[in-house]
């Protein structure tokens, strides 16, 4: 035993797997540790709020005194991020619309171009857009108002003797705040999803559920398939025509509508992350079963199982002893193929709306039907899918490592 677990720790393939494997396992328990909030809990009035540190705007604005940074590019990179490159576009097109010939019009010229918006923008004028287009042009100018303004922002409070609003300060355009100095600062690695929820914490419990219901898929899978494999393949007769009955019916029947099919039936309030994953395991042991039974027909003959029979031995204790043991490794490597065959089973699923409800836990692939239902592909919200994607590919690619790996070793045919 030691031996061999020299010999996997040997292999280089095995070890990156289990080493991103190990990662990701780590990640998922020591991130609720130091982040105890609700996966599933709404902390944003609004959906997709992207990737950053998000500083209270009431505690930022009240500092007592204010780092004043004379740095010559900070009206620069204000207006850039006030007025992008699509902004520029469409106000070029509102303005080609309201009759300003294409010449006249320099979308690198912000001076210009404001003038130019400022003077002919009327947000009661439809030209012939859509509702949800003029709507865009009214928050449009709402956001550029006063953009290459020089003077600050005037802070007003109201009087409580007088109730008139009075000036109390002002913000200037070359005042900063120290982050690390305002009160309720949030960070938000990866941003929020279409409910408005982190996507980090989201996304690490989704990680662990999902693992969840692979290792049970896969052990569901395995202990079926191992079981009528051993039996099938050793016993043989009648035993072997029942079972291969089934197995054939089962590879004839496609696993995945079969699966579709079942989950439809439960009904959505029912579908929690562990029945999916023994819906999953009672669909997907066809092929276990059948390299198994394959191995165990090329075994049940050898010398060493003949003088157990010959012992008088039963037949549990030649399969568990004089068998089992010649396929564990093939076992062992079945078992992770079947758990990262159930992690993207159900990806898949969830994708169709056909998972575990959304109301209880979130998993990799609800994570991602939420992103394709509110179109975060479509709207370029990439933190909704990418890091999902990542982190599903990482799963399983890590599995299939170690897979290989293990191949390796105990396959005499690969070994080099």
């Amino acid at each position: 035993m030691k031996h061999t677990f020299k010999q996997i720790f040997h292999s280089g393939k095995f070890v990156l797997g289990f080493c991103i494997f190990m990662a990701l396992l780590l990640l998922v328990i020591i991130y609720p540790i130091i982040v105890t909030d609700d996966p599933l809990a709404i902390i944003g009035q609004g959906t997709f709020f992207p990737p950053g540190i998000y500083v209270n705007s009431y505690d930022s604005i009240d500092k007592p005194s204010p780092y004043i940074l004379n740095l010559p590019d900070a009206a620069a990179k204000r207006i850039v991020s006030k007025l992008s490159e699509s902004d520029r576009q469409e106000m070029k097109d509102w303005l080609l619309a309201s009759g300003i010939p294409e010449n006249e019009i320099d979308t690198t010229d912000t001076a210009k171009l404001m003038e130019q918006w400022e003077t002919n923008y009327d947000p009661t004028k439809g030209l012939g857009m859509t509702y949800a287009k003029q709507r865009y042009y009214q928050r449009l100018d709402k956001s550029i108002s006063g953009l290459l303004s020089p003077e600050g922002k005037i802070i007003a409070a109201q009087n409580p003797d007088t109730g008139i609003l009075e000036q109390v300060g002002v913000i200037n355009q070359s005042d900063y705040v120290n982050v690390g100095e305002v009160a309720n600062v949030r960070v938000l690695m990866l941003g929020t999803d279409n409910f408005g929820r982190d996507m980090l914490t989201q996304l690490v419990k989704a990680i662990g559920v999902s693992l969840q219901i692979g290792i049970v898929a896969g052990l569901v899978a395995t202990a079926i398939g191992l079981t009528l494999g051993l039996l099938s393949g050793y016993i043989g007769g009648w035993v072997d025509d029942i079972v291969m009955f089934f197995t054939n019916l089962f590879t004839v029947i496609p696993s995945f509508v079969l699966l579709v099919l079942i989950s439809f039936s439960i009904g959505q309030d029912k579908r929690g992350a562990t029945t999916i994953a023994i819906v999953i395991g009672l669909t997907s042991w066809v092929w276990t079963t059948r390299s198994v039974r394959a191995s165990v027909i090329s075994l049940r003959n050898r010398d060493h199982v003949n003088l157990s029979k010959l012992s008088g031995h039963s037949i549990v204790h030649i399969i568990i002893n004089d068998i089992l043991p010649y396929i564990a490794s093939y076992v062992i490597m079945a078992l992770i193929l079947q758990i990262s065959a159930g992690i993207l089973t159900e990806a898949g699923l969830s994708i169709l709306g056909l998972g575990p409800r959304t109301t209880e836990v979130p998993t990799l692939g609800l994570m991602m039907n939420w992103a394709m239902i509110y179109q975060a592909h479509i709207l370029g919200k990439w933190w909704a899918y990418l890091p999902v994607l990542v982190a599903i590919a990482l799963i399983t690619f890590s599995m299939n490592l170690m897979n290989t790996g293990l191949d390796q070793i105990f396959n005499p045919a690969l070994r080099e």
